[in-house]
C-alpha cells in the first residue's frame, strides 16, 4: 500500500457502531412488548399472543428473557465501550438460531391470523442474520486489551464459567434435538413446541458463558450480569405467582428455584469483589478514572 492510500484497517477505539445502536433501539419497543404480554398477563397468550402457551409458568419465563433483554439493549444503545456489551451477542445469536428453528418446526402452533404473529415471524426470520453481522463488524472496534484500572477475572472463575457455559450449551442442543429429555424432567408441563422454546433460553444463558474462558475483563461482565439479575427476580417473583404449575415431588422444581438463587448470589459476590477491585485500581495514585458502568 503506498504511503497516501486510504488504510481501510478498523480502528480498535471499542466505539459502539452506529447500526449497533440503531438494532438495539429497534429491538427494545418488540420486546417491551414481548415482556408486558407473557410477563405481564401469562394467562392470556390466547388472547395477546401469537400461540397460546400452556402452563403460565413458560410464558412467565419468556417474559422474564424479554424484559431482561430490555435492559440489555438499552445498555447497548448507550454504552460508552463495545466490548462491555459484545459477550451477550454471541449467546443472543444462539437463541435466535433456536426461535428460527422452533418456529419452523411448530409452524401450525402458531395463531396464524393474530396480528403477533407476522412480528415473530420477521423477527426470527431477521435476527438470526442480523444478531451475528452486528457482533461480528463491531467487535473489529475491540482492543481486546485490559484498560488500566479494570480488574482480571479471577481464572478459576473463567474456567468454572465456561464449564458451566459449555454443559448449559450441550444439555440445550440435546434437549433442543429430543424435547422428551426436557420434558420428562421439567418441574412444570411442556409439550414440544415449548421444551424446544425453554432450550433456546437454556442456549442463550449457556452459550453466552462459554465466552468467560476467553474474556478476562470485568467490565465486560458488569452488564451480562445485571441483566441475569433482573431476569432471574422476574423469574422468581413468577415462581410465586405460578407455583401450583409446579410439581413439588419433583427434585428439579427445588433445583431450579434453589439454582437461581445460589447462582444470583454466587455472582452478586463476584460482582461486589470485582466492583471493589475496580474502584481501588481507580483510587490509587496515577491510577485511570473508573469508566462508567
Amino acid at each position: 500500500m503506498s504511503r497516501g492510500a486510504a488504510c481501510s484497517c478498523p480502528v480498535r477505539d471499542d466505539h459502539v457502531l452506529a447500526l449497533t445502536r440503531w438494532v438495539a433501539r429497534l429491538v427494545i419497543p418488540f420486546l417491551l412488548g414481548a415482556f408486558l404480554v407473557l410477563w405481564g398477563t401469562p394467562d392470556r397468550t390466547t388472547a395477546f399472543f401469537a400461540w397460546t402457551i400452556h402452563p403460565t409458568m413458560t410464558p412467565i419465563v419468556m417474559g422474564a428473557g424479554y424484559g431482561a433483554g430490555v435492559y440489555f439493549f438499552y445498555r447497548v444503545a448507550t454504552a460508552d465501550a463495545w466490548h462491555r456489551v459484545a459477550p451477550v451477542f454471541v449467546g443472543i445469536t444462539a437463541f435466535t438460531w433456536f426461535m428460527a428453528a422452533a418456529t419452523a418446526l411448530h409452524w401450525g402452533n402458531f395463531n396464524h391470523a393474530h396480528p403477533t404473529f407476522p412480528i415473530w415471524v420477521v423477527l426470527y426470520a431477521v435476527t438470526p442474520v442480523l444478531v451475528p453481522v452486528v457482533w461480528w463488524r463491531n467487535r473489529r472496534t475491540d482492543p481486546v486489551e485490559r484498560a488500566p484500572g479494570d480488574p482480571r477475572l479471577p481464572r478459576g472463575v473463567q474456567y468454572v464459567g465456561g464449564a458451566v457455559g459449555v454443559v448449559i450449551t450441550l444439555g440445550a442442543v440435546a434437549a433442543f434435538l429430543d424435547p422428551s429429555l426436557l420434558i420428562d424432567a421439567w418441574p412444570w408441563t411442556l409439550s414440544p413446541f415449548t421444551a424446544q422454546i425453554v432450550a433456546g433460553w437454556l442456549g442463550l444463558f449457556g452459550v453466552a458463558h462459554c465466552v468467560v474462558p476467553f474474556e478476562p475483563r470485568w467490565s465486560s461482565y458488569r452488564v451480562l450480569v445485571q441483566s441475569e439479575w433482573l431476569g432471574f427476580a422476574f423469574i422468581l417473583v413468577g415462581v410465586a405467582r405460578a407455583w401450583a404449575d409446579f410439581d413439588p415431588s419433583n427434585p428439579l422444581t427445588w433445583g431450579f428455584v434453589g439454582g437461581l438463587l445460589v447462582y444470583a448470589a454466587a455472582v452478586g459476590y463476584l460482582y461486589y469483589r470485582m466492583e471493589a477491585a475496580e474502584a481501588g485500581a481507580s483510587s490509587r495514585p496515577g491510577a485511570a478514572e473508573r469508566p462508567p458502568g
